[in-house]
């Protein structure tokens, strides 16, 4: 007797890898808003009498609806119940919003003067906008990491994640980059800002084509003798909590991620201060870092579909970031191209941990609750994205002025040990979680495409 195969769009791989290529965009629209400031915090300063303070406090808000508010959670609950095309629209629609909103704060609209709490009111209007725009971004990711693993499971999901990560990279390097010239060709702080709008709603129209492959999945799916999945129950998040490979995860999320991402948002200026680059030209050797794991981050993706060592891999990339860290923070060899090949360095970290780190957590966690369990590493992650911006921009205020003439220069010789601090944590989470993998069967160490 031969047994019927059944077929679903997604074991067609010219589809499965359309979609991601669709989402990416979108998510790349959107890390070029998440990252289009840090360049701009020398004209900021110089422009808008902005201090570190107000600059801390403005990138802190990326995190205040998703932490305080638990927007995130509930955004992975949604995610769960009502699926990727419902919760994608939403958080594309958030994030046009919140680049409206921040928008109209930078730009030349806005009446300067005035205070909110005592915060300097543009500040917050910005914040306001950034943070409904966080809410937007980070309910996106955890939305296309569910889609990947609906396109990819058991096929090239690593890899898959690792592209995805990639193309996202390549809006930060764009931010990072391009941005000063932009301003400049402009003479406005705000045109870098309405270019990252205009993309946001490209990525919308990019997202509104994949509900369109989604759809035909769902129905290719449904046609299949393939099991109905069990429906997301609210015990799940309870289930999810309860376990301790999950909070593994997350903890290694939150440290790494926080020597990371608020590191770039003060990269330009550390560039400006400690290896006196010209600030016109200051971004670009932050902007090889995400360049770096354009090519870096898929490529370990694919070893660890193939070869596994998942855990391994997440350790050697907190190690490196140790070391990248350290580096800056040493007085010695205070040198533009010293600077590029520790950011060089810092990228492989960057491409090492986060390609081993996410394809790891739907061998943790069921793909029912999925969902719910991206959104509560992405909010435990938030935490730090929120509060390590707002800690750097106040040390360098209190402890890191060094005073002169016209703007203000900074010693980062303490925001570095800082960040070398949570690489040092990282690397004792993730050997707690290859001990756990040990003996709760993970299968992180394991390759992530099953063979017939």
């Amino acid at each position: 007797m031969i047994e019927k195969i059944h077929q679903t769009l997604r074991d067609s791989a010219v589809a499965r890898w359309s979609a991601l290529g669709v989402v990416a965009f979108t998510m790349l629209c959107g890390y070029f808003l998440t990252d289009v400031m840090a360049p701009l915090k020398p004209m900021l300063e110089a422009q808008l009498l902005w201090d570190s303070t107000d600059y801390g406090i403005f990138t802190s808000a990326y995190g205040w609806f998703n932490v305080f508010l638990l927007m995130l959670i509930f955004g992975g609950i949604i995610l769960d119940k009502m699926g990727v095309r419902f919760t994608g629209l939403g958080a594309c629609f958030l994030m046009v919003i919140g680049a409206g909103i921040k928008y109209y704060a930078i730009s030349d609209f806005f009446p300067l003067g005035g205070q909110i709490f005592g915060i300097n009111s543009q500040v917050m209007i910005a914040g306001l906008g950034y943070a409904i725009f966080g809410v937007g971004v980070e309910t996106a990711g955890i939305t296309v990491s569910k889609i990947i693993v609906k396109w990819f499971k058991g096929k090239e999901m690593a890899l898959a994640m690792g592209l995805e990560m990639a193309t996202a990279r390549l809006g930060t390097s764009l931010a990072l980059i391009i941005t000063v010239p932009l301003a400049d060709t402009f003479q406005s702080v705000s045109a870098p800002i309405l270019l990252c709008l205009i993309m946001l709603c490209i990525g919308t129209i990019a997202f509104l084509v994949y509900t369109v492959m989604d759809r035909k999945l769902d129905k290719s799916i449904d046609e299949s003798d393939a099991e109905p999945e069990e429906p997301f129950k609210v015990k799940d998040i309870w289930e999810v909590m309860a376990n301790k490979g999950f909070w593994l995860v997350a903890l290694l999320c939150v440290l790494f991620y926080s020597a990371v991402f608020p590191f770039l948002k003060y990269a330009t200026d550390l560039m400006v201060n400690k290896y006196a680059v010209d600030p016109k030209l200051a971004g670009i050797i932050p902007g090889l870092l995400p360049f770096g794991t354009i090519i870096l981050t898929p490529l370990f993706g694919n070893l660890y579909d193939r070869k596994g060592k998942g855990a391994t891999i997440m350790m050697i990339g907190a190690i490196m970031l140790i070391c990248v860290h350290g580096l800056f923070a040493l007085p010695l060899l205070n040198e533009w191209w010293f600077a590029t090949l520790v950011m060089i360095t810092l990228g492989v970290a960057f491409s090492l941990v986060p390609s081993a780190m996410w394809p790891s957590v739907p061998k943790i966690i069921p793909e029912k609750q999925l969902g719910t369990a991206y959104a509560l590493i992405f909010w435990v992650q938030n935490w730090g994205l929120m509060g390590v911006p707002a800690l750097i921009g106040w040390v360098l205020d209190r402890y890191c002025k060094l005073g002169g003439e016209g703007q203000p220069a900074y010693d980062y010789t303490l925001p570095m040990i800082i960040f070398t601090s949570f690489g040092i944590l990282a690397l004792i989470v993730a050997i707690m979680l290859k001990r756990e993998d040990k003996k709760k069967g993970y299968g992180l160490e394991l390759p992530n495409i099953k063979k017939n």
